[in-house]
């Protein structure tokens, strides 16, 4: 029984993985696009929805690493690589725009953008979520720890 719903449950998890590659695609794409028309296009207003996905899907993780440790162990660390995209994108957008000289986050009419700290502030949550999934498993490996006979 156990088997079984480990199975279902890494199916479940294989798709929101899915999902979450492509809303992080979609979401980079549109913020990309916001950031280097400088406000051609409107906020994307997509960061709370994208932040929701990349939640459920690492505390559904997280879950599936508490049915059952032994086989989760070959199958962990692909969420990282959301961290690793965001924490390049961004500072390579400060650089950018560093470069020249805040040409991206005015407009013509010198009206101030939100696409940089929008980013900013995506990535930031994106981290946490990085960080919140790393508190639970070190939480769960003492957990674990106490209830495993010693050698």
């Amino acid at each position: 029984m156990k088997k079984e719903l480990y199975k279902t449950e890494l199916q479940i998890n294989t798709i929101l993985f899915n999902i979450s590659i492509f809303i992080t695609f979609i979401a980079m794409l549109m913020m990309l696009i916001e950031f280097f028309t400088r406000g051609a296009f409107p906020s994307t207003k997509i960061g709370t929805f994208y932040i929701g996905v990349l939640l459920i899907y690492s505390l559904h993780k997280e879950a599936l690493r508490w049915i059952s440790e032994k086989e989760w162990a070959q199958n962990k660390r692909k969420g990282e690589y959301f961290v690793y995209a965001w924490f390049i994108l961004t500072p390579l957008l400060y650089l950018i725009n560093f470069l020249t000289k805040d040409y991206f986050v005015y407009n013509d009419q010198g009206v101030l953008l939100n696409a940089l700290p929008e980013i900013t502030v995506t990535s930031l949550e994106v981290g946490g979520v990085f960080i919140v999934t790393r508190i639970l498993k070190l939480i769960f490996g003492i957990r674990h720890s106490k209830n495993t006979p010693s050698s």
